[in-house]
């Protein structure tokens, strides 16, 4: 029998996934501002903003923001970003 190594691919796809190991790598995100410079509107679906209300949870806009909805976006201009994202999907 060949020894085998833990760390390496399985070979034999009847195996199963190999899982290769990588040591966790702590970034932490700098913000340069308080967050109420990014005061816009952004995409979401209705159903993902009404589960983050009940739960507290995220949303990810169309653009990429991830936040916690609180505020009424009807105060506040459209995210230029998703409303271009948006414009492309609709076409």
């Amino acid at each position: 029998m060949a020894e085998s190594n833990p760390a390496a691919p399985a070979s034999n796809p009847d195996l199963g996934t190999a899982v290769l190991e990588r040591p966790e790598e702590k970034t932490e995100e700098q913000r340069s501002d308080t967050g109420d410079a990014d005061r816009f509107a952004h995409y979401v679906s209705r159903d993902r903003i009404m589960e983050s209300q009940i739960t507290g949870r995220p949303v990810v806009a169309l653009c990429g923001k991830v936040w916690v909805p609180k505020h009424d976006p009807s105060q506040y201009p459209i995210c230029p970003d998703c409303k271009r994202i948006y414009d492309e999907m609709m076409r």
